[in-house]
């Protein structure tokens, strides 16, 4: 059971880094998750906890953002690829309602960078982070290291992280658990 000082991130749960189309997708890896991180999601709204979900989003061909060297253009802001993906989209859609449901911008791979995300968790007294998505290795990683950095404790859902890197994703598993010291169930 997980209590209200805990927050379940889904990051970066879109068409573009999931769906099969998706400009950069996980593919299968991605898409198999779906059901787990509804399922976490449900019992963290169960317990009186949150559920954020930091999304990435971009200005296609933007010459002054450092992904735009590394990466086609994804997530676009207003475009299909930015949806969330599968049944993790009509789960947001029934629950953005609720006071502990919120999706949010980020512009970087970790979700503390340039946003209120710090701030606003510690004005709800959450002192532990679930986080689930994609990719383990880039987005997740860096969620994590700043997580951790800002004295966060870290639970990651083995079962509901992927990549389309999988010794980028191995490697991310380990390093959880070996330098930033979290769970990893």
């Amino acid at each position: 059971m997980m209590p209200a000082n805990e927050a379940l991130l889904i990051i970066d749960y879109t068409n573009d880094f999931v769906a099969t189309e998706g400009a950069l997708t996980c593919g299968e890896p991605g898409q198999v998750l779906a059901p787990k991180i509804v399922t976490l999601a449900d019992q963290m709204l169960e317990t009186g906890g949150w559920v954020l979900l930091p999304t990435d989003v971009h200005t296609p061909h933007d010459p002054y953002h450092p992904e735009s060297k590394l990466f086609p253009p994804h997530n676009v802001r207003h475009t299909w690829g930015r949806e969330l993906y599968g049944p993790v989209k009509p789960w947001f859609d029934a629950h953005q309602v609720n006071d502990h449901v919120w999706l949010f911008d980020k512009t970087r791979y970790s979700a503390f960078a340039g946003t209120d995300l710090d701030l606003r968790l510690r004005e709800r007294k959450i002192d532990t982070l679930h986080l689930v998505g994609v990719c383990t290795d880039i987005c997740v990683l860096h969620t994590a290291v700043d997580a951790y950095n800002l004295g966060y404790n870290l639970i990651i859902h083995r079962s509901a992280v992927a990549s389309f890197n999988p010794t980028g994703h191995a490697w991310a598993l380990e390093h959880f658990a070996n330098t930033l010291g979290a769970q990893v169930i």
